[in-house]
């Protein structure tokens, strides 16, 4: 299949076709550290989500870039429906 005939257009190249969009930009968490009291932002890619079966066993979860600890909070609903909208990488700790 010709580029021309994707879709119905013809004379249209790739670059023109995207030439519109914009690039979006990463989606950024603000956190703090408990043990250093550090606060930044944080990309998708840092953050780790883990749902379990309970409240008590959701929580997310980084390395603090600041001091290197290993930080776990809980996430409640609000939380974990932003994290997850926001790309975090997720972990069922359970089945539906």
């Amino acid at each position: 299949m010709s580029e021309s005939s994707v879709s119905g257009v013809r004379g249209m190249s790739v670059a023109a076709a995207f030439a519109g969009m914009r690039s979006v930009a990463p989606v950024v968490f603000k956190a703090g550290c408990p043990d250093c009291r550090g606060s930044f932002e944080l990309t998708a890619g840092a953050l780790r989500l883990a749902i379990g079966a309970t409240s008590r066993s959701t929580f997310y979860s980084f390395t603090c870039p600041d001091c290197g600890a290993a930080v776990r909070k809980p996430a409640g609903e609000r939380i974990v429906e932003l994290l997850t909208g926001g790309g975090v990488r997720t972990l069922r700790l359970h089945t539906p």
